[in-house]
């Protein structure tokens, strides 16, 4: 009897361990992302990371890029990063950062090269990777790049020779400020001025091009040494912010205020008071919150593969006195 109470006990014993199994280990614990109702939150899902590496800090352009950069993640729910070099001749340093950015295994990648040779090695590393990349502003030689998201600089440039060609006469001396010749914009913005003055106006010289790295100082030295070299100078280009200003510098010291036709490009509160006064003519304005907006929206896009455009016009436009105001161009106009 003691011998047979003893079995039914272990069976009880053995009943009752199998259902615990049954209903705790039977079958798979809840995952993170499946909790049943009234268990502990599920983990959040991890934020895409976009860092945006731009061609620098120092003019206000770039800081209009990063705000409309900063209003997509916002919209977007994405976490960038937005940084450049100081100066815009510091292609080392870029790529220094680029490969930074890259070592953070990111979801994609907003690129602004300097050198549009320098950089391809690393986009390369980047495509390996699987990490998508968005050129914007300035254009890489490759077609790495699954979009680039910038102005149409040779068309603009034309524009602003077809203007500096009227405010002139269709005759005369002229020159280029440019900030430098190894960046797309660099090269597209000298090379549409230059061959829109060449192919249309025969009585116009272009009698020099200088670099100033779009750095204000150098672009003042190199526009001051242009004007002593040249005195019947009638006009001169200069391709960004940096080197218009370094025009405005140089034609003020000089006091050849009137005499000399200055036409700048982008935008910023030297050129914008500058046209005011009457220093400067006028300019080509690009959108910058908008490229810095678009960029992080196509990086996004990329990053969950989905398709998008290979190129990305930003649009422009040419403002001077007798538009500045309308609400239009203040649109994209940044100080």
């Amino acid at each position: 009897m003691n011998m047979r109470k003893g079995w039914m006990m272990a069976a009880l014993v053995l009943v009752v361990f199998i259902s615990a199994c049954s209903s705790n280990g039977g079958s798979k614990s809840p995952s993170a992302t499946t909790k049943s109702p009234g268990s502990e939150a599920p983990a959040k899902t991890e934020k895409l990371y976009v860092p945006v590496i731009s061609k620098g800090f120092q003019h206000q352009f770039w800081q209009a890029v990063r705000i409309g950069a900063e209003k997509a993640a916002a919209e977007l729910n994405v976490d960038i990063t937005y940084e450049g070099t100081e100066t815009e001749s510091q292609v080392d340093k870029q790529l220094e950062m680029l490969q930074v950015a890259l070592d953070k295994k990111p979801s994609a990648i907003g690129f602004a090269a300097l050198d549009s040779q320098a950089s391809i090695p690393y986009l390369k590393k980047a495509k390996d990777a699987g990490i998508p990349v968005i050129a914007f502003d300035s254009g890489v030689d490759s077609d790495i790049p699954l979009s680039t998201v910038a102005t149409d600089n040779a068309v603009a440039a034309g524009v602003a020779a077809d203007k500096m060609a009227e405010l002139i006469g269709g005759d005369g001396e002229i020159a280029i400020i440019a900030h430098d010749q190894t960046s797309r914009t660099g090269i597209d913005r000298r090379d549409g001025f230059k061959n829109r003055i060449e192919e249309k106006y025969p009585n116009i010289k272009i009698v020099d091009i200088q670099y100033g790295g779009g750095d204000h100082l150098k672009s003042t030295d190199a526009a001051k040494a242009i004007m002593q070299a040249y005195p019947n100078l009638k006009g001169i280009f200069g391709t960004n912010e940096g080197s218009a200003i370094g025009v405005i510098n140089a034609v003020m010291e000089a006091k050849a205020v009137g005499k000399v036709t200055i036409i700048g490009y982008d935008s910023g509160k030297a050129q914008i008071d500058a046209i005011k006064n009457g220093t400067m003519a006028g300019a080509i304005s690009q959108n910058p919150v908008g490229i810095g907006y678009e960029t992080v929206k196509a990086a996004v896009a990329a990053a969950k593969g989905e398709t998008i455009k290979p190129a990305i016009d930003s649009g422009f436009v040419w403002y001077d006195k007798t538009n500045i105001d309308n609400e239009d161009v203040k649109a994209v106009l940044y100080e």
